[in-house]
């Protein structure tokens, strides 16, 4: 007499498994292979109020994936010398193609404390022309809740000492 493998019970929760296995494939195959690649390539100032600042960052999103990436809205959060300065949110909407950019702005606002902050470690330490940064966001949207990205570096700011051209007085 031939017995079956797997009792009756077991064939309902054995479909199930094989189930399951085929859509996480799936999902695995809806992912991306290269991480996305973003830089600043601009911070301008925007009208503030109180006491925060507020800035414009342009940022270069690039999607070296074969499947383009469309997003509805995103976040931002900006550190220096690893702590807080900036952070930021919008509900823009929009796609970087595949193997291909996109320029997306997002408004930041910072503190009073978070400058406060920068300004007395600034004071602390030797003045460096340098500051590290640390930049983290998500592109909200898509099937699985949106991408998370990161970049660091470090941001080179202007020469207090060194004289203006004469134009620019």
């Amino acid at each position: 007499m031939f017995r079956p493998a797997f009792p009756v019970p077991l064939r309902p929760a054995a479909a199930l498994l094989v189930a399951l296995v085929l859509v996480l494939a799936g999902c695995a195959s809806l992912g991306l292979r290269e991480p996305l690649r973003i830089n600043v390539v601009g911070i301008e100032p925007l009208p503030g109020q109180g006491m925060e600042i507020r800035f414009a960052v342009k940022l270069r999103v690039q999607n070296p994936n074969e499947r383009a990436i469309d997003f509805d809205g995103l976040t931002l959060e900006l550190d220096l010398n690893g702590k807080p300065f900036a952070t930021g949110v919008s509900d823009r909407q929009g796609s970087v193609p595949r193997f291909g950019e996109a320029l997306i702005e997002l408004p930041v606002s910072v503190s009073a404390v978070a400058v406060l902050r920068q300004a007395l470690d600034a004071l602390e330490g030797t003045p460096s022309a340098e500051v590290p940064y640390t930049l983290r966001g998500r592109l909200a949207g898509g099937l699985l809740g949106g991408l998370r990205f990161s970049d660091s570096g470090t941001l080179k700011l202007p020469d207090p000492w060194r004289p203006l051209p004469p134009g620019q007085r």
